[in-house]
């Protein structure tokens, strides 16, 4: 029989807690493979009070005997990968076996340097929000054709020829542009092969893993970085990630028939966070916002800065639903809202008088839409010691009902703490 896949899938702006649900299902798990995205990611797992931040490294990665893929579709900034792993080894932690695609795109340091002089160009009110990591421009170079991929840092004479093209027209614009010093080749010229060489041993064909252990059997769960509206095409654009998280994302960049995925999992937190510029209909810059913002601990797992607050907004969420075929919604940080005693969620939006059920895609409507308000009881209670549904206070399980009428999917995960086992499944 052959085996299934699961994606798991950002349903909001990113941060919806996606690690902590790849951790619950890891157990049923044999391949996990993360498909889009790079080192301006952060997923964070604790177990057992323990805290990992993974920037690049799949979420399984805390399993022994698991499998592990990172897809075409990264850009992998081999600094950082390697950082990761060396961690993994220093903490004792047995780990998954790790397969890198050779035809993922490497963050290379001109990258950086572009991503953050592109970044300072913009002035006030025109900024992205990126994290300055080289993603982008990254993308620009695959996109571009030509990208170095990690097969050619395996290459010394491949390696040698792309980067002297590369730099001949990144010092360029660097220079010219930018009023930057120029790279030395040499310098990034060593640097890249010593990267080879330490990533050699874990270099395979990411399509062929998958596809072999599917042959065979095996579980497979797909993972992306960032979220829904931060997507290339379905998001808040121009205020968007570099690539696709949505789970059709995952199919290209992993090399995989969509006819083999049989279950797309939506990560959706109590309450919405974003973090950088762009729409966000239900933020909250008042108190709410704050408080929430103290409660759930949001600040950015790879940078560090605080992350913008508001409240659960459910026409988004039907529009993450549509565009994934989001089939199971794990809803993580349930606990953040205890001790309230009202919760507003957004049920639809006005513009112009008008009410809009979904969220427009039209980039000046997202600018301008008024959220549309309903409130629900709060609950007083400490959910974190519940494991089952019926142990949870009746207001907290009329807010998860709420969320399953409006948008015709059940939620089968429910998070009511950080820790692995503050988990309540539901037919999961």
């Amino acid at each position: 029989m052959r085996g299934t896949i699961d994606v798991v899938v950002g349903a909001q702006w990113g941060d919806e807690g996606k690690g902590r649900v790849v951790d619950a299902l890891g157990a049923r798990v044999d391949i996990f493979a993360r498909y889009q995205g790079g080192a301006n990611a952060g997923h964070t797992v604790i177990v057992d009070g323990k805290k990992y931040v993974f920037h690049l490294l799949p979420s399984g990665m805390l399993y022994s005997g698991k499998t592990c893929v990172i897809g075409n579709g990264v850009v992998i900034d081999p600094e950082q990968l390697l950082t990761e792993l060396r961690e993994l080894q220093a903490q004792g932690k047995d780990r998954a076996t790790l397969v890198i695609s050779g035809a993922a795109h490497v963050v290379m340091p001109y990258h950086k340097i572009i991503d953050r002089a592109q970044e300072g160009a913009r002035g006030m009110g025109k900024k992205i929000g990126t994290t300055g990591r080289g993603i982008g421009p990254a993308y620009v170079d695959k996109y571009a054709r030509c990208g170095i991929r990690v097969e050619d840092l395996l290459d010394e004479a491949v390696l040698r020829e792309k980067l002297e093209q590369n730099l001949d027209e990144k010092n360029s614009l660097l220079m010219k542009l930018y009023d930057e010093e120029p790279l030395a080749f040499d310098e990034i010229f060593d640097l890249a092969l010593s990267w080879g060489g330490a990533l050699a041993p874990y270099v395979g064909d990411a399509s062929l893993v998958i596809d072999e252990g599917l042959s065979e059997g095996r579980g497979v769960l797909m993972e992306g970085a960032q979220g829904t509206m931060l997507d290339i095409d379905h998001g808040t654009y121009p205020f968007v990630t570099s690539s696709s998280p949505v789970a059709g994302g995952g199919c290209v960049s992993l090399g995989v028939g969509p006819l083999s995925v049989s279950r797309v999992i939506g990560v959706v937190k109590a309450y919405c966070t974003r973090v950088g510029e762009g729409p966000f209909p239900t933020e909250d810059t008042g108190a709410d916002g704050e408080m929430l913002r103290a409660r759930g601990g949001e600040y950015g797992a790879t940078t560090g800065r605080p992350r913008r607050c508001g409240w659960l907004d459910l026409a988004a969420l039907r529009y993450a639903v549509r565009v994934n075929g989001i089939s199971s919604i794990a809803l993580t940080k349930l606990d953040v809202l205890s001790g309230l005693d009202g919760i507003p969620v957004c049920k639809a939006y006005e513009l112009d008088g008008k009410r809009l059920d979904h969220f427009p895609t039209n980039a000046g409507f997202q600018q301008n839409i008024v959220p549309v308000y309903e409130h629900h009881e709060g609950w007083k209670t400490d959910i974190a010691p519940c494991r089952t549904f019926g142990e949870l206070p009746a207001q907290a399980r009329q807010y998860v009902e709420f969320i399953e009428k409006q948008t015709g999917i059940p939620v089968n995960l429910i998070g009511v703490g950080p820790d692995r086992s503050q988990t309540i499944l539901r037919d999961f």
